[in-house]
């Protein structure tokens, strides 16, 4: 039989393996995380026709006579690009900007991500849309010891930011120059006892012939009284108010900075701007830092860690094996993950509230697609002229 029919049929084996491989990057490109696939062509053992002859005096040399008998796909390669990004708005979407894959727990396997559209089950844990459990490492009392071995990411539901007591205060603002001596102002501001409780910081201000006095008191018994002066408007007094709720126990002392008080004419804008006390609070949202630190937000204001989000990184991601659910399996010549914190090393950052979308470059698939029909064509038409070839041996014989 004719070399060129079973060439013509690898062809045709080849070039079909490329429009299935197109086809599948073209189906995928809405696919948040999809990286595309190309394939690569290689010629097959070709038959020694004639060898190689060696130069002589009189006759020179000749090149080897080949006949090659077809084509075969070499491989199927990744493109690790990245893809661009989508916004969602949704602070369980997650993007990674640069190197590096989400670490997904399933059953007894870890496997590797790219697509980030994670969501919480019922017990809190971060998870993939196929139940996958997103793996890092989680904090403790706000502090995150990473570099350890990972686990499953959840977010603590029944997490409670405890009570602060209130051990000092700040005032700010103008008290009036040109008030009448006698003249007094009241200024109140909820503080808190260790266990959260609230009760009320009040302090009074009493203009006086040098200036004004400061009188605080609290539910609590804390009371203390300052005097302050002025020169042109500018405290030239301590401006440092104690109020002792126990004497003998100074941890319970609240401190009252009036440091940053002045006293020109008229204006009245003396207030209380702040307190380091809070109440006990429960967990109400969390955000993504860019280093995959979840930084959970409670009802009392307080921010702090809970968990960070582990990435891999591979010396070779293109050996990676495709494991389904745009998720892959390190191999023998991928390399052992390398597991890290996003933004260091060569891993990337990470983006709350965008996922990264398929790399599929339409233009060039609808390409493929075309260069892979033309060779298919091409090939079906060896076959078809060597039938012929083959139809006109067997008419020699009538």
């Amino acid at each position: 039989m004719l070399r060129s029919l079973y060439s013509g049929i690898s062809g045709l084996r080849s070039h079909q393996t490329m429009l299935d491989v197109t086809g599948n990057n073209i189906a995928n490109v809405n696919t948040a995380g999809f990286k595309a696939s190309a394939t690569q062509f290689q010629d097959t053992l070709s038959q020694l026709v004639q060898g190689a002859g060696s130069p002589q005096a009189a006759v020179g040399g000749t090149n080897p006579a080949q006949v090659g008998l077809g084509v075969r796909v070499a491989g199927i390669s990744t493109n690790f690009a990245q893809g661009s990004a989508q916004a969602t708005g949704r602070s369980t979407d997650m993007m990674i900007s640069g190197d590096g894959f989400f670490v997904v727990r399933f059953g007894n396997e870890n496997l590797y991500t790219r697509a980030g559209a994670f969501d919480f089950d019922s017990q809190g844990r971060l998870v993939t849309p196929e139940g996958g459990i997103v793996q890092g490492w989680s904090a403790v009392n706000g502090v995150v010891q990473d570099g350890g071995a990972v686990g499953n990411i959840s977010l603590p539901l029944d997490a409670v930011s405890p009570a602060t007591k209130t051990t000092s205060a700040d005032v700010a603002g103008n008290l009036p120059g040109d008030a009448a001596v006698g003249d007094t102002l009241t200024r109140d501001i909820r503080v808190y006892a260790a266990d959260g409780t609230p009760r009320t910081l009040s302090l009074t201000f009493t203009r006086t012939a040098g200036g004004w006095d400061v009188a605080g008191d609290d539910a609590a018994g804390a009371a203390g009284t300052l005097s302050l002066t002025f020169t042109d408007g500018v405290l030239t007094s301590s401006g440092t108010l104690d109020l002792d709720t126990t004497p003998a126990d100074p941890a319970a002392r609240i401190t009252v900075d009036l440091s940053a008080v002045s006293s020109y004419a008229g204006m009245n804008t003396v207030t209380i701007t702040g307190q380091d006390g809070r109440e006990a609070g429960t967990l109400q949202s969390f955000s993504v830092a860019k280093d995959g630190t979840l930084i959970g937000t409670f009802s009392n204001g307080d921010t702090k860690a809970v968990g960070r989000i582990a990435l891999a990184n591979f010396v070779n991601p293109a050996g990676l094996e495709k494991a389904g659910s745009s998720s892959y399996r390190a191999t023998v010549n991928s390399g052992t993950p390398e597991l890290g914190t996003a933004g260091t090393g060569a891993m990337g950052t990470l983006a709350g509230g965008s996922l990264e979308m398929s790399n599929v470059d339409l233009s060039q698939e609808f390409t493929n697609l075309i260069v892979a029909q033309r060779g298919f064509q091409a090939n079906a038409r060896i076959i078809t002229t060597s039938d012929e070839v083959l139809q006109e041996l067997t008419n020699l014989k009538r």
